[in-house]
Order: C-alpha cells, then sequence, then structure tokens
C-alpha cells in the first residue's frame, strides 16, 4: 500500500504547560465552508474559512484555560465548547458571537455531543457524570450517573432513542433517553487511557443508526449492535497500537481510524478491508470527514491540521453518495441561534431526546423504532383520551429492529414514521373527571364534587346513569340509553351535557343537554356538528359550553339557544365552568424540546362577555395537566401528573400557588382529583399502579389537607409556618370576596369570617414568636409581632417575651406598640378633623398620660430583677377593634375569642407582684375596652369626638379599612 504524506500547518500552539502533548479538535459546518479548531494547550477556537485558507481564521477567546471539547449544531447555527476551566459556552456560527455559559462542571470537560434535532446537548468530563442541557432555554434536563472514570466519548443515535458514553476506563454505556436508564453497560472493552488527556477514548454511531464503533482491545475497532450490544464484527488490519480516534463517512461505507502509531487508515466497512492509508509525523487526535465531496480533515497533538483531499479512490463510491436520512439534517431546535425570521421551532426528536413521556412515567421503557397504535389505542383516542403512554407499550428488541428495516426498505413512509415517532406529544384534550374506556366495564364520564355520570357499553349501545353524592342536594335522575356512544359529560345542580366524538359518514358529532328540573315537558335538546368534533364540554349557570376540533367555542343557553360562536388561539386541552364563569386551556405553542407542555389559560364571564383573566398555566417541568376546575368558593385551580396542585390568586397581579405536593405524600399511591375547597383537597386514592378510579367498588373521596411546598426550617416548625401562609391566603381571598361585594351590600358573614380567620392568625403568629424566642431568632419574632393585627394579640407577645425573661424584646415589641398607636390616633384625627391644625396637640394629649401611668409603675416578675418595659402604652385607639353593641351584638363573641387565641401558648401561671396586682399569662389578658377604661385618664371632648368617630366609621373586619359602615 502506497504511504502518502500531508503538509500540516499550525492552529494553536504547540504543547500544554506541562510539556506534554494536547487533545486537539477539529470539525466541518454543514455545508463545509468552515473548520473549527482546537486545543486542549489554547483557550483560542479557531474558525478557517476552507475555501481561503491562506486567510487568517476568526479566534474566540472567551475560555479562560485550553479548549478540550467542540460540538456543532446539525443545523450550523450553533457551536458549543468545552474547558479545562470547566464551563461549556454557546456561541452563534459562523459569526462566532458569544451567547452564553450554559453550564458548569466542577471538573474539565471532555466531551460534547448534540442530538441529531440540535435541541439537546450532552455534556461530560471529569465528574463522571452526564448533562443533558435543553438548548433553548438551558436548562439542565437530566444528569446521567454510572461511570467510574472520566467521560472520554459521547454519541446521540441518529433516532434520538439512545446515547452512547465511554470513559478513561474503556466502558462503554448504552443509556436509554426516554427513561434515563442504563439500557447496556460493557465493561473495559476499549483501551485504558490512564491519566494521559491527550488520549480519549471515543465511539461513533453509523449514519443509519444500527452499528456502534469503539476502538478494541487488539488495536481494532469493534462494531456493536444497536439494540442488543452484541458484536457484530471488528475491522483490524495495519495498526500496531491503539486507536484513538475513529469517525464514519457520511454515507457509512467508509470509516477512518487514526492509532497511537501515527497512522490514519481508511476502511471499506462492507469488506472490512483497510483501503488506504497515511503515516503523520506526530498523532492524529482528531478526523473529521467533509460533509460535501471526499476529504478528511485531521488535527495532530501539536496543534497542527490539515485537509487530506481524495480520501477515497476515483474508481470506488465517493464518502458523501446515498446519504442515509438526508431530510433529517436539516432539523433544527436552536430557536436561540436561528438566523431565518419566521422559522419555526422544529420539535423532531425532542421527545425521546429529553427522556421523559409527555404524560409522565407510566410507560414502561419502549425500545421499538416506529409506534404503531393498537385498536386499543384508537378506542381511546375516540374518547377523547390521548395519554396513550399511560398505556403499556412494550416490545423485544428484534422485532423492532424487524420494524426498523421494513420502514427503510419503505423509504419515504419509513423516514416519515420516524419524524413521527421523535416528534415532542402535545398533550390532547381530556374532560375532567372522566377516566378511559375499559371494554366491558363501566367507566366515569364525569367525577365532581356534586356527583357521578358512569356508562357501561352493553348489546350496542350504552346504559348512562347519574348519582349525586348527596340525594338532598339533587333530583332523582332516571338512567337512559346511549344510542349516540356519548364519551364526555359534565353535571352541575341543573343538568347535565353530553357528547361524542364524530362518526358516521358525515363526520357527524353530537351535542345532548338534559336539564334536572324544567317547567316545560320536552326541555331536552340536542345539537348536530357536521365534519366538527366536540373535544370538551362544560357547564355554568343558564348556559351551556362546547370546545371543537375547530377551535371553536360555542355557548348555548340551558334552553338550546345558540349564543356565541369565538375563535380560540390553539387546540383545546380542558375546560371547566362555575356559575357565570368558563375557563378554558389552550396550547399556546408546540411543546418545548424539554418535552414541557406550552399551555394558556382564559377565563370567560359568560353572563357579560368579559375575560377576567388570561395568562399562561404553570406546570411542573416534564408533567402535563391532569384536573383543571374551580373550587367549591370559586378559586381556578389545576393538578398535573407530577401530583402539584395550585391555585390562582389575585396577589402579585395574579399568581398561582402550589399548595399540594403529592411527592410527600405515599409514594405507592396516586391521587385522583375529584375537587377542593377552602381548606381540603379531595381526590380518589389509586394503588400503583392503577391511576383512574374503577366505578365498582365506589370510590371514596379522601380529604388531603393543603400544604405549601416550604423549606425545612431552623425552627423545626413547618406545620405552623405552613399554617401561617394558609391563613394569608385564605385573608386575601375574603377580602377580594368583599371588594368584588361592594359597597351597599351586607358583608358581615365575610366581615365576621375575615375578623375569626384574623384571630386564628395571630393565634399561629404567638405561636412562632415562642418558637422564635426558644431558637434564639429573636429578629424574626420582631418581624412577626408586626404581622400581629389586634392589640391584644401584641400585649400577649410583650408578656411572652417578658415570662420568657427577654427584656430587649420586650422592649423593641412595647416600641412597635407605641408607634402603632401613634399612627392610628393621627389617621383617626384627621378622618375626624381633616383641616384643623391642632391634630398634634390632641395627639400628644391623648398618648401623654398612658405614658406617665406606666411610667410609674414597673411591674417585676417573682425571682428576677427585670423590670418590665416603663414604656408600655394602652390607647383607646388601636388598628382591630371589636364591633360596639350598636352596631352589633356580638361583641361578647368577639371578646370571649381573644383570651382563648393567648392561651394555647405556654399556659404561664399567675404570679403575685409587688403591688399585690397579678401578672396574668398570655391567655388572660383584660379586654380592650376595660383595659383603655381602667388605665387611661378621663378623655377630653376632642378625645370622646374621635371615639365616637372611630365607632362609627370601623368595620368589624380589620382587613376592611377602608369600608365606612
Amino acid at each position: 500500500m502506497k504511504v502518502r504524506s500531508l503538509k500540516l500547518r499550525e492552529a494553536h500552539k504547540a504543547t500544554s504547560s506541562n510539556g506534554r502533548p494536547s487533545f486537539c479538535s477539529v470539525l466541518w459546518d454543514q455545508q463545509a465552508y468552515h473548520v473549527v479548531t482546537a486545543s486542549s494547550a489554547d483557550p483560542t477556537i479557531a474558525i478557517h474559512d476552507s475555501l481561503l485558507p491562506s486567510s487568517p481564521p476568526k479566534l474566540l477567546q472567551h475560555h479562560r484555560d485550553g479548549v478540550t471539547a467542540l460540538a456543532l449544531s446539525p443545523n450550523s447555527t450553533c457551536l458549543a465548547s468545552g474547558s479545562e476551566d470547566h464551563s461549556v459556552k454557546l456561541y452563534k456560527f459562523p459569526g462566532g458571537e458569544f451567547q452564553t455559559n450554559i453550564t458548569r462542571f466542577t471538573l474539565p470537560i471532555r466531551a460534547l455531543a448534540f442530538n441529531k434535532s440540535g435541541t439537546l446537548l450532552a455534556a461530560a468530563g471529569d465528574d463522571e457524570g452526564i448533562k443533558l442541557i435543553n438548548t433553548v432555554d438551558g436548562s439542565i434536563s437530566r444528569v446521567l450517573k454510572g461511570h467510574k472514570g472520566s467521560v472520554t466519548g459521547l454519541a446521540f443515535d441518529p433516532h434520538s432513542e439512545y446515547l452512547a458514553s465511554i470513559d478513561s476506563t474503556g466502558t462503554v454505556i448504552y443509556w436509554e433517553l426516554q427513561s434515563g436508564t442504563t439500557l447496556h453497560t460493557l465493561k473495559g472493552i476499549a483501551p485504558n487511557s490512564g491519566f494521559d488527556r491527550s488520549i480519549m477514548n471515543v465511539l461513533s454511531w453509523s449514519p443509519d443508526g444500527n452499528k456502534l464503533a469503539v476502538p478494541g482491545l487488539r488495536n481494532d475497532v469493534v462494531v456493536y449492535d444497536r439494540d442488543t450490544a452484541e458484536t457484530l464484527f471488528s475491522l483490524r488490519g495495519d495498526h500496531t497500537q491503539p486507536i484513538c480516534f475513529l469517525a464514519w463517512s457520511p454515507n457509512g461505507k467508509y470509516m477512518a481510524t487514526s492509532g497511537l502509531d501515527m497512522q490514519v487508515l481508511i476502511w471499506d466497512v462492507d469488506q472490512k478491508q483497510d483501503i488506504d492509508r497515511h503515516k503523520f509525523d506526530e498523532r492524529i487526535c482528531c478526523l473529521a470527514w467533509k460533509p460535501i465531496g471526499n476529504a478528511l480533515a485531521v488535527i495532530d497533538c501539536t496543534g497542527k491540521y490539515g485537509v487530506w483531499e481524495s480520501v477515497t479512490p476515483s474508481s470506488m463510491k465517493s464518502p458523501t453518495e446515498d446519504v442515509p436520512n438526508q431530510k433529517l439534517n436539516n432539523s433544527n431546535g436552536l430557536l436561540l441561534f436561528d438566523e431565518e425570521e419566521g422559522e419555526e421551532l422544529s420539535t423532531s426528536g425532542s421527545l425521546s431526546d429529553l427522556g421523559e413521556d409527555s404524560h409522565g412515567e407510566s410507560e414502561p421503557p419502549s425500545r421499538k423504532r416506529l409506534h404503531k397504535h393498537s385498536a386499543y389505542d384508537n378506542d381511546l383516542e375516540e374518547d377523547g383520551f390521548d395519554d396513550l403512554s399511560l398505556l403499556p407499550k412494550v416490545e423485544s428488541h428484534k422485532k423492532a429492529r424487524r420494524k426498523h428495516s421494513e420502514s427503510v426498505d419503505n423509504g419515504k413512509e419509513g423516514v416519515s414514521s420516524k419524524l413521527t415517532s421523535v416528534r415532542p406529544k402535545m398533550q390532547g384534550s381530556f374532560q375532567p373527571g372522566a377516566t378511559p374506556l375499559q371494554p366491558g366495564k363501566r367507566r366515569f364520564l364525569c367525577y365532581n364534587m356534586l356527583g357521578a355520570i358512569t356508562t357501561i357499553e352493553h348489546d350496542g349501545f350504552s346504559h348512562i346513569e347519574i348519582d349525586f353524592h348527596d340525594t338532598s342536594r339533587g333530583p332523582r335522575v332516571p338512567s337512559m340509553n346511549d344510542h349516540f356512544g356519548f364519551t364526555m359529560a359534565s353535571l352541575n345542580e341543573n343538568g347535565s351535557v353530553f357528547a361524542n366524538p364524530s362518526k358516521g359518514e358525515k363526520n357527524m358529532s353530537t351535542l345532548m343537554y338534559r336539564p334536572f328540573r324544567s317547567w316545560a315537558n320536552n326541555s331536552e335538546w340536542s345539537m348536530r356538528l357536521e365534519g366538527e368534533e366536540v373535544k370538551v364540554v362544560a357547564l355554568g349557570t343558564a348556559w351551556v359550553a362546547a370546545i371543537t376540533s375547530l377551535n371553536f367555542l360555542r355557548i348555548f343557553t340551558d334552553g338550546g339557544l345558540q349564543r356565541h360562536v369565538l375563535s380560540l388561539d390553539g387546540p383545546v386541552v380542558t375546560a371547566s365552568g362555575f356559575m357565570d364563569e368558563l375557563a378554558i386551556v389552550t396550547h399556546a405553542s408546540e411543546c418545548l424540546p424539554s418535552d414541557e407542555q406550552m399551555l394558556e389559560y382564559r377565563v370567560l364571564n359568560i353572563t357579560n362577555g368579559s375575560q377576567p383573566l388570561r395568562g399562561r398555566l404553570p406546570l411542573t417541568p416534564g408533567s402535563h395537566l391532569t384536573w383543571f376546575g374551580f373550587s367549591e368558593e370559586g378559586q381556578l385551580s389545576s393538578y398535573d401528573s407530577k401530583g402539584v396542585l395550585r391555585v390562582f390568586t389575585s396577589q402579585y397581579g395574579g399568581s398561582w400557588l402550589p399548595l399540594f405536593s403529592a411527592s410527600k405524600e405515599k409514594s405507592d399511591e396516586n391521587y385522583w382529583v375529584v375537587g377542593l375547597n377552602a381548606s381540603k383537597l379531595f381526590c380518589i386514592v389509586c394503588k400503583s399502579p392503577d391511576l383512574y378510579p374503577q366505578v365498582i367498588p365506589k370510590p371514596v373521596l379522601t380529604p388531603l389537607n393543603f400544604s405549601f411546598p416550604l423549606a425545612s426550617s431552623d425552627l423545626g416548625a413547618d406545620a405552623l409556618e405552613n399554617e401561617f401562609m394558609l391563613n394569608n391566603m385564605h385573608l386575601v381571598q375574603v377580602q377580594k370576596q368583599i371588594e368584588v361585594a361592594g359597597a351597599g351590600l351586607d358583608t358581615t358573614s365575610l366581615d365576621d369570617e375575615a375578623f375569626n380567620t384574623e384571630t386564628a392568625q395571630d393565634r399561629c403568629i404567638l405561636k412562632l414568636i415562642a418558637s422564635c424566642c426558644n431558637g434564639d431568632k429573636l429578629v424574626r419574632a420582631t418581624e412577626l409581632v408586626k404581622l400581629l393585627s389586634l392589640e391584644k394579640s401584641v400585649r400577649g407577645a410583650i408578656k411572652l417575651v417578658t415570662v420568657l425573661k427577654l427584656p430587649n424584646l420586650a422592649e423593641r415589641f412595647n416600641n412597635i406598640l407605641e408607634e402603632r398607636l401613634l399612627n392610628e390616633s393621627k389617621r383617626a384625627l384627621e378622618t375626624t378633623f381633616p383641616n384643623s391644625n391642632c391634630n398634634a396637640s390632641l395627639i400628644t394629649n391623648d398618648i401623654a398620660p398612658s405614658k406617665t401611668i406606666f411610667s410609674t409603675k414597673q411591674s417585676k416578675l417573682p425571682g428576677n430583677d427585670i423590670p418590665l418595659s416603663s414604656s408600655k402604652l394602652s390607647a383607646p385607639i388601636f388598628t382591630k377593634k371589636a364591633k360596639t353593641q350598636e352596631a352589633k351584638v356580638g361583641i361578647e363573641k368577639t371578646e370571649e375569642k381573644q383570651p382563648a387565641m393567648a392561651a394555647d401558648l405556654g399556659k404561664v401561671k399567675t404570679t403575685e407582684g409587688k403591688n399585690g396586682a397579678k401578672v396574668n399569662n398570655a391567655g388572660d389578658m383584660k379586654r380592650v375596652g376595660e383595659t383603655s377604661q381602667a388605665q387611661s385618664p378621663a378623655p377630653s371632648n376632642d378625645q370622646e369626638k374621635v371615639k365616637k368617630a372611630e365607632v362609627t366609621r370601623r368595620a368589624s373586619n380589620p382587613f376592611m379599612k377602608k369600608l365606612i359602615k
């Protein structure tokens, strides 16, 4: 064989700082316009113009240390680099503009690889873990751990089902991307490179994805089967030392290998023979076939690179002829680096790439390349359920291989099937409270807090029954025979609505409404939709809604009058009704490459034709929506497949609060949500792996307490902190209801509810203050006392910290109390005398006597000479006051609740002071009115006016300071 010579030119400095050879990288762009080189001894990346080799390269100098790895996205718009400085950076290509530090490791990076669509970047190095990074938003999709040495090589298979990795000890691992699990581990099949970082073990998938090539232990290349990891054959020729790099030609017919013997061999893979070789002066670290033409780029360990032209003889097939699945190379998942305006985000490859199915974790790992729907799957789709991944789909490797071979033989049909199988799946529409079709079994068409609608197929028709949980709330509804094949339903106090998918030659869908009570006969009505399929139905007060496959929202009256037809922005996911409001969830866009659903909600008021709310619906990453609706109080709520319940709140301009997480409950239970109220989540508990309840035996509703996903507190008072946040949320909701009620309406019950909640919140805060004092968190205790609503609560806190022998804290609490009393007095006087200039003197006269009295009477604890603060103040005006008897007879009820609130804290015994007075515990506080009368001098006439104004103007609800009663 003729030995050829090739002149190389220097691109990077020769050696690293320690004098050892460096590992250098080289690659081509998609159109072969540029060659990119890098060296572990040089922090600079060089972009060379392949058409003008003599022109100086473009240099990218953003790393602080040598560049150890390069990767270029399949569409050549994004360049990734890894370095000894532990960072992975992204650049626009070919411009070279720096974009972002997409991730960092704790040790140097050794390998990078993009998947076929460019939506995922795999990065690994001396950390032994492999990060899968979403290139659209920069998030870490998954971390794969299993190697015991530095990971030196990574390769996504062209079908985006597997990732292959190799480490410095010669171990190869097949990773299944969909589940993130290890499929095969081949230990010690490649040379052990030890601690020489200028030699990297590598591996490479064949372009058709059927074979994986790995350097062998006998100076050869061993080729393994894609699915079984069995050895297929080996390439062994003139290499006298181990192979350190290999690369398949674009069509998979040839392979180039570089060895420690400084030779590069070209192999005919089908013939398993080397057809050419080239001897170099230094070891070739990296090889890259030219995407267009018959050439090979090489770079050695000293940083010199060159292009070997006419690699294969002209008499043989070109390396770029008959490239398999060429169309797939044009996919682009890099939204950040698109240079074409208006180019859409390609979603091919992302479902498997991300490693999580769009409908949860219930699907066993499936290694097939083509996914064919069974008749059972089609039945589910007709029923409005696209959660097909919740059903088992297991198939053997050999069967998958046969299917793949058939698809390749079928040409375009096979390519189309692959594109379908790897596309991220947008969540299908579903009806809240419905279960999938189970042949021969009764299933739920609707199950909510009011009742349930069930159906079972029998002799060509279905038998539907409607039952109410509380028979006193709803009428007894006779069962009916269903000849339409209804697959979805909705239920409220007034009636029920049913719909079926399109059927018959005219592709017709039927919508039917059955009222429970009507003054007229034949009040039931139905509508036919030709060429249009109902996806979701919902009910409210005097209206019926249906959302169809044409993205139409059709609104009817309960009498059957067609009122409105609206066009929605995207395909519907689900909908729910509550009184006048209809909430709809639609797809806002295609799924993210991380397989995250992009959903949007909107709330419509059917009565006045308005849209009060609209925004993005938050979901746990990697999850899908499983339930959506309203609480019994009308709060918009959602539940996802990761078990997180969220409730909408008007705080912060409209936000969603995570109130429950199934991950904190029993791991062997699944929760099928039915509904919720102000304090409980109601669901049916299903034992794993069941995700849905059975109709028989009758399921039991289980109430679950709300719980915020709080961080572990250093106080050990997680339950109290959770109660504190829940009380805050409830107070905000009640305040919102009072504001909505408006002036002139009776809000007495809401005022009482707010006052009771506020009292409970003060009790909770006092307990938290006690925990803070015991845990020596005095700053936090001071913050908490400022949140107390009632004057008695603040005084109770002062007595509490006094009993705990914290005089400095007691003095701070006193100062806070004084400041609040002073501010309230000012506000009251400004309200009573808006144009008066004597406010300051009145305030001084009002506050000063109390100060004088308390400064002369200092109480001391027995056995302790630490006095209570002398600045304790009791003023007749405070932020929170009970209603007067003239305004409401309920003052006795209010006054009785306050001592009980503080009494829960500690049951501190009553002690005798020097003056014979008793120092009571937190629960024995006097009433506000009594304290004021006993300790304050007789008020002046102006002060009496202030008090009268206060009584007439203040609401019983402490939050409603602005309401005038």
